[in-house]
């Protein structure tokens, strides 16, 4: 630390300031002691750092599975998110319980967790130990929680409207699972925009968020002319289905997915999809975590954020 006060012509109690993110450095001299770390490799100790600010710089991850898409691209989104605001991340995963993870986390004293998507669900009924500050991902809002979530909602009325702009009698939908709440919500979104045109819907067909689940539900929705799926996963199954029974996409039947997974544009045909911006919702769900451990005021308990359609060679 005297290499980088000296570098820097400041004392090295301005450096320790910078090092643990005092407000009382004025900019210029914040980035003439950042440039001189950087020059000299400096690093902070950061269990001594633990030790002056009482704060491990590392926050947890809970997740149920890194299967799907959505989840796997939000760890991604989410450790470069912490990162940039120099926190580390640690990643568990849950089973039917988050209780465990949240012990678990505990005892590596992270500063907090943003619980992801399945997991979420999992979160009312457990027991946090005293102090553990959480943010959850696709949640209902909640008056004790802080909740980021994607437009779920407008994405799927979205689709469907898209769908019925290009001359559709209806549009069916391919669901995912019954427990989940971005599930829930694209289908309250699609029966919204359904609603809006005085169309009464057709049955459900649910499926697992996987293509296999897709494939499958072909055989339900042989007779459609427009399919809504939750996810895209699900739609290129649905879209092999359709292949190998003869109808042709966009042709007999318009296919919309959702997530605008970066495959999506390479399916055969590209997919028309409702683009989820997993960075933002990482960026949204880590501020309002560091905001809560530094003690940040005047930041939303909650945010929803936008979802965009993405029109392709899948709906004509």
């Amino acid at each position: 630390m005297a290499m980088v006060a000296s570098r820097a012509g400041v004392s090295g109690q301005t450096v320790s300031r910078v090092v643990n993110d005092s407000p009382r450095v004025d900019p210029a001299t914040r980035e003439r002691v950042e440039t001189a770390m950087a020059e000299l490799g400096y690093r902070p100790h950061r269990a001594a750092r633990a030790l002056r600010t009482g704060r491990s710089q590392t926050i947890g991850l809970v997740v149920t599975t890194l299967a799907t898409v959505g989840n796997s691209r939000m760890l991604q989104a989410t450790a470069e998110a912490a990162a940039e605001r120099g926190y580390a991340l640690t990643l568990v995963t849950a089973g039917d319980s988050v209780a465990d993870a949240f012990e678990r986390l505990a005892e590596q004293e992270v500063d907090g967790a943003i619980v992801l998507n399945e997991a979420s669900a999992l979160v009312p009924e457990a027991q946090r130990p005293p102090g553990l500050r959480l943010v959850v991902v696709d949640a209902p809002a909640s008056a004790e929680l802080a909740v980021v979530h994607s437009d779920h909602v407008g994405g799927a009325a979205a689709a469907t409207a898209h769908l019925l702009s290009l001359g559709h009698e209806t549009v069916h939908h391919l669901a995912g699972p019954s427990g989940s709440f971005a599930a829930a919500e694209r289908e309250r979104g699609w029966r919204q925009a359904l609603a809006d045109v005085g169309i009464e819907p057709a049955p459900v067909v649910r499926g697992d968020w996987t293509a296999e689940a897709g494939f499958v539900a072909g055989e339900a929705l042989r007779a459609a002319s427009a399919v809504f799926c939750a996810n895209d996963q699900m739609a290129l199954g649905l879209l092999r289905a359709f292949a190998e029974a003869g109808r042709r996409v966009p042709e007999d039947v318009g296919v919309v997915g959702f997530d605008d997974v970066p495959d999506a544009a390479n399916y055969r045909p590209p997919l028309t999809t409702i683009r989820q911006d997993f960075t933002a919702l990482a960026q949204r769900a880590v501020g309002l975590l560091v905001a809560e451990i530094e003690g940040t005021p005047g930041v939303a308990a909650s945010a929803v954020v936008p979802t965009l359609l993405i029109d392709r060679a899948s709906t004509r």
